[in-house]
């Protein structure tokens, strides 16, 4: 079944039916990358750009092993050593890669709208890889599919997210996904770190913790982004760690077997204990895995590939 977008800028606006298409896509190649040979021909001679503006490992090498999963050809590009330190604009950059014959760009920038512009400069298929503080919407697509394997279902599920929200651009794109799923999402933070629109968000906010973990059946946390700070907006670490930060005690508010979720980088002992991350109901290490088969989903069914075999 096709979705309707033509190309992924965020999940806001996204259909409750093209984000359900994208997920069960997802399970099909969740299930190719369980064979020996993990490698099928969709995107045979499609061509790729990895169009990277802001440093990543995860969220590239995940696109990337997508890419040759599908048998498409990828090109990664990166500002260092590029012309753009030459001066050369994103609009010159981007028609001069188009002229190149690609077919796809996924793209990471340091600001937000960055992935809309690229849709009036080329033709190319846009996949927006986190852009500024706006959306990063494979993410929360993938954090999604991982709680829809655990639990068997999204409606009515209450999801509480901790941390850094008004820096996040995955707390935004999850906001939006899992809203149209009919999940009840709640957002615990500092009051210096939670967005400021977060009425046009439509989510409660609080900034006791111990409030927002009471029968929650997720809980996602979300590191203090420092390097995006521009000042000090809570005193210190261990302030924050006492009373954000989740432990096997904060633990007891939630459901039994709630389940932790982390995008990744960890701060172990600043927003997560390392017996938490580590507990059976942590979903980290799954969230990772599922990165591959989610993005593969993406690349499949916007750049047109054929059947899976």
């Amino acid at each position: 079944m096709p979705v309707s977008i033509k190309h992924l800028l965020g999940l806001k606006g996204v259909s409750h039916d093209d984000i359900t298409t994208i997920l069960d896509t997802a399970d099909t190649f969740h299930e190719v990358l369980q064979r020996e040979v993990k490698v099928v021909p969709p995107l045979r001679g499609k061509t790729v750009v990895n169009f990277f503006y802001e440093n990543s490992t995860r969220t590239r090498l995940s696109f990337e092993m997508a890419e040759k999963r599908l048998s498409a050809n990828p090109l990664n590009f990166s500002t260092s050593g590029s012309s753009v330190s030459k001066g050369e604009t994103l609009k010159d950059t981007i028609q001069n890669i188009e002229a190149m014959k690609i077919d796809m760009i996924v793209v990471r920038h340091q600001s937000a709208g960055i992935p809309l512009f690229l849709t009036t400069c080329t033709d190319a298929v846009i996949i927006n890889a986190g852009d500024g503080y706006n959306e990063h919407p494979t993410q929360a697509l993938l954090d999604i599919m991982t709680i829809r394997q655990r639990l068997r279902r999204l409606e009515g599920l209450k999801v509480t997210i901790v941390g850094d929200i008004l820096h996040s651009r995955v707390a935004r794109s999850n906001i939006w996904g899992m809203k149209t799923l009919g999940m009840n999402v709640t957002l615990c933070a500092p009051s210096t770190l939670l967005p400021h629109d977060h009425d046009a968000l439509g989510c409660p906010c609080t900034t006791d913790v111990n409030d927002a973990l009471e029968d929650a059946d997720v809980i996602m946390l979300l590191r203090p982004q420092l390097e995006r700070q521009q000042r000090g907006l809570f005193p210190s670490v261990r302030e924050y760690r006492s009373f954000f930060g989740i432990d096997a005690e904060k633990m007891k508010r939630a459901q039994k077997n709630a389940l932790i979720m982390h995008p990744g980088p960890i701060n172990r002992g600043v927003e997560l204990a390392s017996d938490v991350a580590d507990s059976d109901n942590s979903l980290i290490l799954d969230q990772v895995t599922n990165g591959v088969a989610t993005r593969m989903a993406v690349l499949y069914l916007l750049g047109g590939g054929d059947n899976v075999q």
